[in-house]
C-alpha cells in the first residue's frame, strides 16, 4: 500500500511540475505594464509597508521573503519580467510579507517551527538510518528517527496554509490594483494554484515516507 502511494506521489509530482512550467511559459507571454519589481513595490506601499527591501537573486522560482533580513527576493525573470507570470509570483511573495506585518496565525507557528524543524532536518536521516541498522537490538533509535520525520511532515502541512493565504492576497491585490482584469485575473490564479500544488506534492511526499518507516518499525 505504501508502494502505491509512492508512485501514485511520483507520478502526480511530474504532472504538477510539467503543468506549472507550462503555465509560467505561457503566462511570461501576457504583458503587463509593470516589472515584477515594480509590482512588488507598489503592493507592499499600498500596504504601508515601507521596511522591506526587494533584491534580485539568481536561479529561476527561487523567489521567497525572508522575514529575517526582511527582504523580498526574486528571480531575474521575475524581477526584470513584465508579464503576468512575474507579477503573480512577486505579489504572492508580497502576500508572505502582508502575513508577516499582519501576525497571521499559520505563518507565526510555522516560522517558530523553524528552529525545531531545521534540528530535524540535520539529523533525521542518520538516525533513522542507524535505527534500521540496529533494528534487531532495540527499536527506540527508529523510533526517535521516526519522531523526528514526523516533525517535518507536520511543518509540510502547515506550510499549506501559509502558501495558499499568500496566492488568494496576490490575486486580490492584483485584481483591485488593476494589474490585471477579469481575465488575466484568472490567469494569474491559475498559475499560482499550480504553485500551491507543488507544497501539497511534497507533503503527501513526506507522509508516504513516514508511513513507509512506520511500517518498517511495525513489522519489527
Amino acid at each position: 500500500m505504501v508502494w502505491l502511494i509512492f508512485i501514485l506521489v511520483m507520478v502526480a509530482s511530474y504532472v504538477v511540475q510539467a503543468t506549472l512550467s507550462s503555465r509560467i511559459n505561457k503566462y511570461s507571454k501576457v504583458a503587463t505594464n509593470f516589472t515584477g519589481a515594480q509590482i512588488a513595490q507598489m503592493m507592499l506601499e499600498q500596504n504601508g509597508i515601507h521596511d522591506v527591501s526587494i533584491t534580485c537573486i539568481s536561479g529561476t522560482l527561487t523567489d521567497h521573503y525572508n522575514p529575517q533580513t526582511k527582504t523580498v527576493n526574486l528571480s531575474q525573470d521575475v524581477y526584470n519580467g513584465n508579464n503576468l507570470a512575474a507579477a503573480a509570483i512577486a505579489a504572492h511573495e508580497c502576500g508572505h510579507v502582508i502575513q508577516h506585518a499582519t501576525g497571521y496565525a499559520p505563518l507565526k507557528l510555522r516560522t517558530a517551527a523553524v528552529p525545531l524543524v531545521s534540528f530535524a532536518n540535520k539529523s533525521v536521516q542518520w538516525i533513522l538510518l542507524l535505527g534500521i541498522m540496529i533494528l534487531n537490538l532495540t527499536p527506540a533509535m527508529l523510533w526517535l528517527g521516526i519522531a523526528l520525520f514526523a516533525l517535518t511532515t507536520a511543518f509540510s502541512f502547515i506550510t499549506l496554509p501559509v502558501e495558499i493565504n499568500a496566492s488568494q492576497r496576490a490575486v486580490t491585490w492584483l485584481r483591485s490594483a488593476n494589474i490585471t482584469d477579469s481575465t488575466t485575473a484568472a490567469y494569474a490564479s491559475d498559475a499560482l494554484k499550480w504553485a500551491a500544488y507543488t507544497y501539497v506534492i511534497a507533503a503527501l511526499g513526506s507522509l508516504a515516507t513516514l508511513l513507509y518507516y512506520i511500517s518498517i518499525a511495525r513489522r519489527n
